[in-house]
């Protein structure tokens, strides 16, 4: 997560194309106390080392230029947006961006690329310690994690010691619905499926998407297949495709962009967000969408997340950012972290 200066640096960058330190530090001194050569120096430096900017020539002659071209990734000050009442916000578009298609591209730097797999390098030598018992105690401790987060971002009320009583002991929880205890005990079905079955989501298919969701909301009154009908969110006036045949085709052009994408975790990060997007169910299509995502990590052999430590009123912003700008920049942070978190807390 970057500070207030670095993120202004960025910007700064961003909108000139090309520029000086001595122009970023005049710029900058403009919106904050005086800030040192030295100072602004590092924070280019942070910003080079992460892939954001690129710089040319030398000693006096440096310049810095952005190097993100994609529209998704523009810095946004997350905690300006959203002192703005739902109906006070401008959206770039209220209905679903047909031209987004275009933008799904180089979400992650080369840079990035890189320390990830190293990062994933890890795991794969951890988990290959482990013998067979801790290995499956591994996988039931992020179960039940992540059955528990994930139903909590969705409202459920079940605590983490109450998710693990029920999936480990099958006790439900006192004074809980049975709604909330069959969307954790659903979870625990759809990662025992993936878990089962890694390499089956190496090449992804509308069908096997439809799987996913079948078995998160089975027993929940929730509709099976393409919806047909108009769906609201909450916290916000974006409205997804309304239309069955044009949630398929956009169906079909994420899955053909997600199959030519070769880096896992950019892979997982465009299922993520775009089958909340897009919509497509008539309910549990956030929760979908992140066993989705772990179902292709698990397939390439990266870590899964449990999103265990996300913080759900911050998780729903970032994905309203998405929903209202097409801007993934704070998604992407929160969700890197999680993959992060999850290589230093599992296995």
């Amino acid at each position: 997560m970057y500070n207030k200066r670095q993120e202004a640096i960025l910007a700064f960058i961003k909108s000139h194309k090309s520029t000086t330190r001595q122009k970023v530090q005049n710029y900058i001194e403009q919106l904050f106390d005086k800030t040192s050569k030295i100072t602004i120096l590092r924070d280019l430096e942070l910003l080079l080392n992460d892939g954001l900017i690129i710089k040319s020539g030398n000693a006096r002659a440096t310049e810095y230029h952005p190097a993100i071209s994609t529209e998704l990734l523009e810095a946004i000050d997350v905690e300006t947006y959203f002192a703005q009442e739902a109906d006070s916000r401008k959206l770039k578009s209220e209905k679903f961006n047909f031209e987004i298609w275009s933008l799904l591209t180089n979400l992650l730097t080369e840079k990035e690329k890189a320390d990830f797999q190293q990062l994933n390098q890890k795991y794969l030598l951890n988990k290959a310690k482990l013998t067979p018992t801790i290995l499956h105690k591994e996988l039931e401790r992020l179960t039940i994690e992540l059955a528990w987060k994930s139903s909590k971002i969705e409202g459920n009320t079940y605590t983490l010691l109450d998710t693990e009583r029920l999936l480990k002991d099958n006790v439900s929880a006192k004074g809980k619905s049975k709604a909330e205890m069959q969307m954790i005990l659903n979870h625990k079905k759809a990662l025992d499926y993936l878990i089962d079955r890694p390499e089956y989501y190496k090449e992804l298919s509308l069908s096997k998407i439809e799987d996913i969701h079948r078995l998160l909301v089975d027993g929940l009154d929730v509709s099976l297949g393409i919806r047909h009908n108009v769906v609201g969110i909450v916290g916000t006036n974006y409205k997804p495709i309304d239309n069955a045949f044009q949630i398929k085709e956009a169906l079909q052009e994420l899955i053909k962009i997600i199959n030519q994408t070769e880096n896992p975790l950019e892979k997982a990060l465009l299922a993520v967000l775009m089958i909340a997007y897009i919509q497509p169910f008539e309910d549990g299509n956030k929760r979908t969408s992140r066993i989705l995502g772990n179902a292709l990590l698990l397939a390439n052999n990266y870590c899964p997340l449990s999103y265990r430590s996300v913080d759900e009123v911050e998780y729903k912003k970032a994905i309203i950012l998405f929903y209202e700008q097409n801007n993934a920049s704070y998604f992407k942070q929160l969700f890197l972290e999680q993959f992060k978190q999850a290589v230093e807390k599992y296995f």
